[in-house]
């Protein structure tokens, strides 16, 4: 063989090997055991059924913080495993939870400012 037949067996002549210049590992897939998302999605059910019971009871003024701690728990789960951010590049993650964290800073301050609120007749 030529080795002008060399050169261009790699699809015309062009490099195809992938550098990963800036990163520090290959971009891998993380295939997962069947067993694992049946395990994920059977205490996704177990937490949805702790949320239908815990409903059912009166914290007074936690009910929302129990009601968003039980849904974090599930939507860290989904994350973590549905969408592979346990796996991926850590950055995905910081951003994930960064962008959550000013939410709930702002959910607090809307919060606040809702609660501490006077009333007042309007004379309308």
């Amino acid at each position: 063989m030529s080795s002008s037949h060399n050169q261009n067996s790699n699809h015309g002549g062009h490099d195809h090997s992938h550098s990963n210049v800036g990163s520090d590992h290959s971009h891998e897939h993380h295939i997962l055991p069947l067993s694992v998302y049946l395990s994920v999605f059977a205490t996704l059910i177990l937490l949805t059924v702790i949320t239908v019971w815990v409903a059912q009871f009166n914290f007074g003024s936690f009910n929302g913080i129990v009601a968003m701690g039980i849904a974090t728990i599930k939507a860290t789960l989904v994350g973590m495993y549905f969408m592979h951010l346990k796996y991926d590049n850590k950055l995905y993650g910081i951003i994930l939870v960064s962008s959550v964290g000013f939410l709930v800073l702002f959910w607090f301050f809307t919060y606040f400012d809702f609660v501490t609120r006077v009333l007042e007749k309007s004379t309308l």
